[in-house]
């Protein structure tokens, strides 16, 4: 009996150690090849995010096939120090000629560039408060690591409203709970990836 019991533990054990594997194991799979969460702060993309900070989805999927194009706003590896990560709008790719501003006090000192072959031009949306491709030219397009596609502080601002509707009506938690349990999930896995502008 103590011998059936032991096994049935150890068994009950394995299955659910290879549950938390596999679900690891997909959620490495996922933010490595298919979308990341990221948390991005800093003045440099004001006003499209908060200085404070806001919650993204970057998807990975358009950079590695080379769908990434002008407008998009991307996490990109510092070119000045590789080991961080940088959010910056594309403002040009191979081949455009890009008109920049030396001063952007002054709107009388402009330069052009051809972007060259296999690089982008980057820019902060806060002319004023940003270190990009004015600062130090053209970034390969190998150091893209994703597309944002997602601000997720819209879906915090309609995860109050329908908490608040829930409470309204006395539905119960249940709902509530599950919801705070993939935003906490969804906040787990993103606070690694903390990235500046």
């Amino acid at each position: 009996m103590n011998s059936k019991l032991w096994s049935d533990l150890v068994k009950e054990a394995f299955d659910k150690t290879l549950i938390v594997t596999k679900f690891f194991c997909a959620l490495h799979l996922t933010t490595t090849y298919v979308f990341t969460p990221a948390y991005v702060f800093g003045p440099s993309m004001l006003p499209t995010f908060n200085i404070s900070g806001d919650y993204v989805l970057a998807e990975k999927i358009s950079t590695r096939l080379g769908k990434v194009g002008r407008n998009d706003i991307v996490l990109i590896r510092s070119p000045e120090d590789p080991r961080k990560i940088v959010t910056k709008r594309i403002v040009g790719v191979e081949g455009d000629d890009v008109r920049y501003s030396l001063n952007p006090e002054r709107d009388d000192t402009f330069e052009t560039i051809v972007v060259p072959k296999g690089h982008v031009w980057i820019e902060g949306d806060n002319k004023y408060m940003s270190r990009d491709s004015k600062n130090f030219g053209p970034v390969p397009y190998g150091m893209i690591q994703g597309r944002i596609f997602w601000k997720v502080s819209a879906f915090f601002d309609v995860y109050i409203y329908v908490s608040q509707v829930i409470r309204m009506f006395n539905v119960g938690c249940v709902f509530e709970i599950s919801c705070l349990m993939a935003l906490g999930c969804f906040l787990l896995t993103s606070a690694c990836c903390h990235i500046f502008h």
